[in-house]
């Protein structure tokens, strides 16, 4: 895609988890120095998986220096007035307010580029991703392999001990292959709320009625 030498313009790069979203923007990331671009590096505080908290990191072992940030806020603040390009990575813990700094920095000709996971294990949107993909210039999402069929991976199966997590689980926890595989549409799991305890309640019921009918 082309840009004028002088434009901003924003870059999502979302999907699924293991889809390899952090390597693409390390690329980019990379290609942009190699252009002898100004390029800053931030990365949600809450993302400390693979190395230190100052290190953007994939799952493939790359990684580049990265500044944490915790708001919104922080990250406008620490954006040099001189910088080209700014990466941002996992921004799906973010709050709301990356949409509208996300905007300033692409009009004042800054390119943006962030790297988030679109849907939360539950499959709905996550975060702010949605909006970002909205007013994008680029949007590329990234699918993995689903780890039960083989098929493509667009979802995000949470685990605990092995099992589906419940749908009144937390939406934001940090983990990697322990807590999550990647899922395509058909194998992904959300056990609604309650489930467990009405399988529970419908076995005592038939139990009983068993016992009842035992001697008719």
């Amino acid at each position: 895609m082309h840009h004028g030498a002088h434009d901003g313009w924003v870059e999502v790069i979302s999907g699924v988890m293991f889809a390899g979203k952090s390597e693409e923007l390390l690329r980019r990331v990379r290609r942009a120095l190699i252009a002898r671009k100004r390029v800053q590096v931030f990365k949600s505080h809450l993302d400390d998986r693979y190395s230190n908290m100052f290190r953007l990191s994939s799952h493939d072992g790359s990684e580049i220096g990265a500044h944490p940030v915790s708001s919104s806020r922080q990250l406008r603040d620490g954006v040099n007035p001189e910088t080209d390009v700014v990466g941002i990575d996992e921004v799906q813990f973010l709050d709301d307010g990356i949409v509208p700094v996300v905007q300033w920095l692409a009009d004042r000709r800054v390119r943006v580029i962030v790297a988030g996971t679109d849907m939360d294990f539950r499959g709905d949107p996550f975060g702010p991703m949605g909006e970002l993909m909205a007013i994008a210039e680029v949007v590329d999402k990234l699918h993995a392999i689903c780890m039960k069929c083989g098929d493509l991976a667009t979802r995000n199966q949470r685990l605990i001990d092995g099992e589906p997590a419940p749908a009144e689980s937390p939406v934001i926890h940090i983990g990697g292959s322990e807590s999550y595989e990647a899922r395509c549409r058909r194998c992904h799991e959300v056990p609604k709320p309650g489930r467990h305890q009405t399988e529970l309640d419908i076995e005592s019921e038939a139990a009983a009625w068993a016992t009842r009918t035992k001697f008719w």
